[in-house]
């Protein structure tokens, strides 16, 4: 038994009056109707229509039961009309999570563009570098840069950028240049609060160093001020370092070289089912980010 299908039926029974009307309007036999209803007044252990030779009537179980079933089939069907409509003229809010660096410098450009884009979508924008949990804090998108993802994050890679070893000239003056990986292990190294192991190839195979330092942060632009007041050594998105490089506050140390980019992720709650104007939101954003670059 359809369940839907049978309360659509079971509506037009009572609207109608009679089972011969209801049959009539769909084009079947009036036994056809009867054994349906009889189906569905089994399933659900209750009389709804009062039958006898001359008439017939709902019952009060069937009353209840009819406002019930116009109340859940107006909702599907206004459901279903939201949705449609959507797909001509995409509507609705879109709450995004954003990490800071990256979403002021260049992602909010692109999420204004998007915006006049699409002038019936609404943005709400989170500014910040915590590792939201999508799903749980109501987000319908969270913009991530990670080397490394957990295995419960449903994500879609939409960009990524190159990481770089970075100190201030007075830092290398004053302390050398380290020129293996090892080398980390006698140096200050300016860490992300939530990530302390560095990233490294060799060609053959990835590895990560565990580092040390006395400052750590949660926002790359912190870290970056601090490398460029000689505070230690940083490794950083290039789109943080590309300023500082090129006025010298900063320069790439040439001994140590990552060969690992690190991914752009766009992050959602479920991939059971993406809202559309969601899904344009992604894939906005991936034409954007797939060929980009800082340093040029």
């Amino acid at each position: 038994m359809n369940q839907f299908e049978v309360m659509k039926l079971f509506v037009e029974v009572a609207e109608l009056g009679s089972f011969a009307a209801a049959a009539a309007q769909k084009g079947v036999a009036r036994s056809v109707v009867t054994r349906q209803i009889a189906a569905l007044e089994k399933h659900l252990g209750v009389q709804l229509i009062a039958r006898s030779t001359r008439r017939q009537a709902l019952t009060s179980a069937g009353k209840k039961y009819l406002e019930q079933c116009k109340a859940i089939l107006d909702l599907v069907e206004r459901s279903e009309s939201e949705l449609i409509e959507e797909q001509v003229r995409p509507k609705g809010l879109i709450r995004v999570s954003l990490p800071l660096s990256f979403g002021l410098r260049h992602l909010t450009d692109m999420l204004m563009e998007f915006a006049q884009k699409y002038p019936d979508i609404h943005l709400e924008l989170d500014y910040n570098d915590r590792m939201v949990d999508v799903a749980a804090e109501g987000y319908d998108i969270a913009i991530r840069i990670a080397g490394e993802l957990a295995l419960s994050d449903i994500v879609r890679k939409i960009g990524e950028c190159e990481l770089l070893f970075v100190a201030a000239p007075s830092y290398i003056q004053a302390h050398g240049e380290p020129q293996q990986p090892d080398d980390l292990l006698e140096h200050q190294c300016l860490q992300y609060s939530h990530h302390s192991r560095w990233l490294f190839s060799d060609g053959t195979r990835n590895f990560s160093i565990s580092t040390n330092g006395r400052i750590k942060a949660n926002n790359g632009d912190a870290l970056a001020k601090a490398a460029a007041a000689g505070m230690g050594i940083s490794f950083m998105p290039d789109f943080i370092a590309k300023d500082y490089l090129a006025d010298g506050r900063l320069v790439e140390l040439s001994g140590l070289r990552s060969e690992n980019k690190i991914g752009i992720y766009a992050v959602l709650p479920s991939n059971s089912y993406i809202p559309e104007r969601v899904r344009l939101l992604m894939d906005f954003l991936l034409n954007h980010l797939a060929s980009f670059t800082a340093l040029t």
